[in-house]
Order: C-alpha cells, then sequence, then structure tokens
C-alpha cells in the first residue's frame, strides 16, 4: 500500500523556491523562484543576488542611503535569475516564488510566455510597484495564486 503522507506538486515546487532563496546573501529579503513547464518539469531555478562576476563583499547590500549606495542598484531579482537560468522554452509554464513579482519583474514574465504564477508571500500588496505588477500580469491573462502553506521562514 502506497504512502498517504507528501506533499502536492505546489508544496513541492514553492519549496524548491523557498530552498533556492537560502542562496541569497541578501540580509534583508530572501526571494527564490522556480519555473516548471507543463509536463512538471523544473526549467529554471533562480534567487536575488549579484550578477555573475560581481563580488558579494564589494558591493552594498543596504536598504536605504544614496542609490549607488544601496543593493537596489545592483541586486537581480529571483525571477529574471530563473528566467535567465531556463534550459527550454517557457511558454505557457509556472513560476513559483516566494515573493509577489515586482513590476520590473512582472515585465520579464509577461515577456517570457509564463502563464501562471503560484506565490507564497505578498508583504508588498499595497505598494505603486506591486499594484502595477498585478496590472500588468492581468492584462496579459497570466493566472495568479497565492499558495495557502504554511510559510518557511527565510532568515
Amino acid at each position: 500500500m502506497k504512502s498517504n503522507n507528501y506533499i502536492s506538486w505546489d508544496e513541492y515546487f514553492m519549496g524548491v523556491a523557498m530552498l533556492s532563496a537560502l542562496r541569497s546573501k541578501d540580509p534583508s529579503t530572501k526571494v527564490g523562484a522556480c519555473i516548471v513547464n507543463s509536463n512538471k518539469r523544473i526549467v529554471g531555478i533562480g534567487y536575488n543576488g549579484l550578477p555573475c562576476g560581481c563580488s558579494d563583499d564589494e558591493f552594498p547590500w543596504e536598504r536605504s542611503g544614496g542609490f549607488l549606495d544601496t543593493k537596489y542598484a545592483y541586486v537581480v531579482h529571483a525571477e529574471p535569475n530563473a528566467i535567465l537560468n531556463a534550459t527550454s522554452d517557457l511558454t505557457n509554464a509556472t513560476l513559483y516564488v516566494t515573493l509577489f513579482p515586482c513590476n520590473e519583474c512582472a515585465k520579464l514574465i509577461i515577456q517570457s510566455g509564463i502563464k501562471e504564477i503560484v506565490y507564497s508571500c505578498d508583504k508588498y500588496q499595497d505598494t505603486d510597484a506591486s499594484k502595477a505588477s498585478r496590472r500588468m500580469l492581468e492584462a496579459a491573462g497570466i493566472k495568479l495564486r497565492q499558495l495557502d502553506t504554511p510559510k518557511i521562514v527565510l532568515e
């Protein structure tokens, strides 16, 4: 008799996104992403971090100060990293991401052909960036689902 004690596909792929987030060097916000094709195969994984070749020790991780003195000028978000790391076409793929995508990521998600986003946290939902993101994603017909599962704390 088979075990009935196993996680769903959604929980599995979100777990991969959460595990990926643990690779981030960002001291305040760790985000992970996992892209899955229609055959339930992982085709891309990413986390928020500096571009390849840029040392994590030589660039700032601060959240406030002048633009050039904060992480915002340098960090690549998890979603574009997963898209850039993709091993195949992303048309009709599903993106699992630990934090609802910002407006800049939404543009790349739409252009990549991803058709569904499953997200865990939406703590910035009242920001203009999140509102713009949601507006574009909905206009592009991308399905949005918040996964209602216990959250793993990413420190």
